[in-house]
């Protein structure tokens, strides 16, 4: 695993194929940040499942209403819901959309991001100035790039847990 520089600012998402490790940027999208840490603390991304996965494009997971795979799992309704908590301002940077880097997902309204993410598989840089990033894979993305394709995937694969890094012992 990488070196963890900040574990206040890290999380570690749990994939069947090992943990994944993003650092949080929240100098860039401190709200973004907190958002995230929020609902990983609370156990909300533990079982979601990745219900948009498009093939050298982007891994999209994080609809805690609908996709928690153990809990009301609606494959139907997958992506269309977010958490209990307000929607958030855009956080719009000049960071790119790198290979590794996550997104936050929203719809036609840029202050519409709550509780879903995007991974990016390759560099996506069309999405620059339009999607908050605030974070990025500094280890585990060989687990990021075996998640099952689809919209959604036949057999999704899920966030097993998230958790903030400064809280794993």
């Amino acid at each position: 695993m990488a070196e963890i520089k900040d574990p206040e600012n890290t999380v570690i998402i749990e994939l069947k194929d090992g943990p994944v490790v993003i650092e949080l940027l929240p100098d860039v999208a401190p709200k973004h940040v907190e958002r995230m840490k929020e609902l990983a603390r609370a156990g909300k991304y533990d079982n979601v499942a990745f219900h948009r996965v498009i093939e050298g494009f982007m891994a999209q997971t994080g609809d805690v209403e609908h996709a928690n795979m153990e809990n009301n799992y609606n494959p139907g309704r997958a992506g269309t819901g977010g958490s209990d908590l307000p929607d958030l301002p855009a956080e719009f940077s000049r960071l790119p959309h790198d290979r590794g880097t996550l997104g936050a997902a929203r719809s036609m309204n840029p202050n519409s991001a709550n509780s879903q993410f995007f991974i990016n598989f390759k560099d996506n840089h069309f999405l620059n100035g339009q999607y908050t990033v605030y974070g990025r894979v500094i280890s585990g993305m060989e687990a990021v790039d075996k998640i099952a394709r689809g919209e959604p995937p036949a057999n999704p694969d899920r966030m097993v847990s998230v958790k903030v890094a400064a809280d794993v012992e």
